[in-house]
């Protein structure tokens, strides 16, 4: 995880994007990473009158745990992201599309109702759909087969795929003010945003594993 990640100056947009576990704090703190996002850090601890040090702290625990919980070992590492992530991304999306379908169809006549919401899943899931078939085709061979340095152009590509979900989970924090239920949500708004709430945090933590772990370590070979 870069050093600079936690900087005073970095917007919390990119802090939830890149580690995961803050959007978590972020919400619980009152701070928004989706209209608000381009705050910086020390505005928005200033805003929501939190000290930074404390916040700050709060976010360095996050990084310190992610390193000591990735698997020591190169296959074990791909066969936990296969297993936490590829599989529970293609569990949830399908189901998750069609709830927001559901709660768009009814309530989207209500001023907080997240329209355009089942559009962007849609659109997340053939993104992230695409990626991980290209990373268990080919990608993830390469790396267990010690390609090394030949894996930067594949790495690269896989990383512009990242920024394209990121780009897609902010589009999703945006269109749902931020996962906030409006008040006297009905059972499948409130499951939708639960299960978004999972989702978004786990894609987050996916690219983070992906880009701060397996990567680097892949091209050390």
């Amino acid at each position: 995880m870069s050093d600079t990640l936690l900087a005073a100056e970095t917007t919390v947009r990119d802090i939830a994007a890149k580690l995961p576990g803050a959007a978590e704090i972020f919400r619980n703190s009152e701070i928004s990473f989706c209209c608000g996002g381009d705050l910086s850090l020390k505005q928005a601890a200033e805003k929501a009158g939190l000290d930074l040090a404390a916040l700050t702290s709060r976010l360095q625990d996050l990084i310190d745990r992610a390193g000591r919980s990735a698997p020591q070992e190169t296959p074990d590492l791909i066969r936990h992201i296969l297993d936490r992530y590829h599989a529970a991304h293609r569990e949830e999306l399908d189901f998750l599309i069609q709830l927001a379908n559901r709660v768009e169809t009814v309530h989207g006549d209500q001023e907080e109702a997240p329209l355009g919401l089942t559009e962007t899943m849609i659109a997340l899931r053939d993104e992230l759909e695409n990626h991980m078939n290209m990373e268990e085709q080919i990608l993830f061979p390469a790396i267990l087969n010690g390609a090394g340095a030949h894996l930067a152009e594949p790495i690269r590509i896989m990383n512009e795929d990242h920024a394209d979900a990121t780009a897609l989970l902010h589009r999703i924090e945006h269109l749902t003010n931020g996962l906030s239920l409006p008040i006297g949500a009905c059972g499948s708004w409130t499951a939708l945003y639960t299960g978004l709430h999972k989702l978004c945090d786990d894609v987050v933590a996916h690219i983070a594993l992906e880009e701060t772990v397996l990567f680097p370590r892949a091209v050390a070979v």
